[in-house]
């Protein structure tokens, strides 16, 4: 099968018995991306979905993944080359402009000039920054340090400037890394004022690396992880046992929720199985196969954990909409 963005009705029947009585009404995303196609650059992973996504359409579509529901959120742009870094910059901030709840990230490349960069967040008026490792200087960006993609001059921008930054973890172990866990440390403890975010549960696709790894962070009151396109509940127990509750903040990844499949941890690692990776009708014998949306396999993911560790309904309601709100502190409206 070819990846769509087809809605089918077994997905409404899903959320209806699965998370309708989970997710609250309110909900703010602390991790999805708007764009134009061309801010992908030429390997786009989503060209089967709307070619430019507004805020509007972005609140159209997760209206569909998630019924009923009022969307706000952190939002970050795709331009993860220096390319298409500006233009997706500015049209993440055009987005984001009017409205009252909602904030903007800048994505950041690390030979950018640090006072530039200052200028730039004033301008969009950016409450993040972004930042990804294929910006590192290196041939095989997945193996980068922190800090060849996240400079520390733009970390002490960050914290003069009150800014959280969203880091996407690489190398094999993730935050089982040691040398991960001492540069996000050291970045936390040097500069206070910066509020760290690490995107994909500290990248816990195999939840044994978040698991082994997230004690190394423990007391870091500037740390946080969100929750994004992680479909094993294991990374999420870990972080709300050993950072609290309150460190971790519900992420979409949108457009990756609209996308069908789900990471699968094997080994010392782990793998994405989407739509077209398998032929799902002939796979497994034993049953029929039917593979739902990353956002809905994300969300079951996280009601497993919340449920096994005994979160009351306030504390679900911090994590899908408090605790981003209070760490960027955020007091206006949802919407406009």
């Amino acid at each position: 099968m070819a990846r769509t963005w087809e809605f089918r009705d077994y997905d409404l029947e899903f959320f209806g018995r699965e998370l309708e009585h989970f997710v609250p009404e309110r909900v703010f995303d602390a991790h999805a991306h708007l764009y134009e196609l061309a801010h992908w650059g030429p390997d786009c992973p989503v060209e089967q979905g709307p070619p430019l996504v507004s805020l509007q359409q972005y609140r159209m579509e997760m209206g569909r993944l998630m019924p009923g529901r009022q969307f706000s959120g952190l939002f970050l742009g795709v331009g993860l080359s220096r390319e298409w870094r500006p233009a997706s910059n500015e049209f993440v901030a055009r987005q984001v402009a009017p409205e009252g709840g909602s904030r903007g990230s800048l994505i950041v490349s690390p030979e950018q000039d640090p006072e530039e960069v200052r200028q730039e967040v004033r301008r969009n008026r950016s409450a993040g920054l972004k930042v990804y490792h294929t910006f590192a200087r290196r041939e095989d960006t997945w193996d980068a340090e922190v800090r060849e993609y996240l400079a520390e001059e733009h970390v002490r921008v960050a914290h003069e400037e009150g800014l959280a930054i969203t880091l996407h973890l690489v190398r094999e172990r993730a935050i089982a890394d040691r040398s991960n866990q001492e540069q996000v440390r050291h970045y936390c403890e040097k500069y206070p004022n910066m509020k760290l975010i690490l995107a994909h549960a500290a990248r816990g696709f195999n939840p044994f690396h978040t698991i082994e790894g997230i004690p190394a962070l423990a007391g870091l009151r500037n740390l946080w992880c969100d929750s994004s396109a992680v479909t094993e509940a294991g990374g999420f127990e870990a972080i709300i046992e050993t950072l609290g509750h309150d460190r971790l903040l519900w992420g979409s990844d949108f457009p990756v929720s609209h996308l069908r499949g789900r990471a699968v941890a094997i080994g010392d690692s782990f793998v994405w199985l989407y739509e077209d990776t398998l032929d799902w009708a002939s796979v497994a014998a034993h049953a029929r196969l039917r593979p739902l949306f990353v956002g809905h396999e994300s969300l079951r993911a996280l009601k497993l954990a919340a449920r096994r560790m005994k979160l009351s309904d306030a504390q679900i309601e911090d994590v899908f909409y408090y605790n981003a709100r209070r760490m960027l502190g955020v007091t206006g409206s949802d919407g406009p």
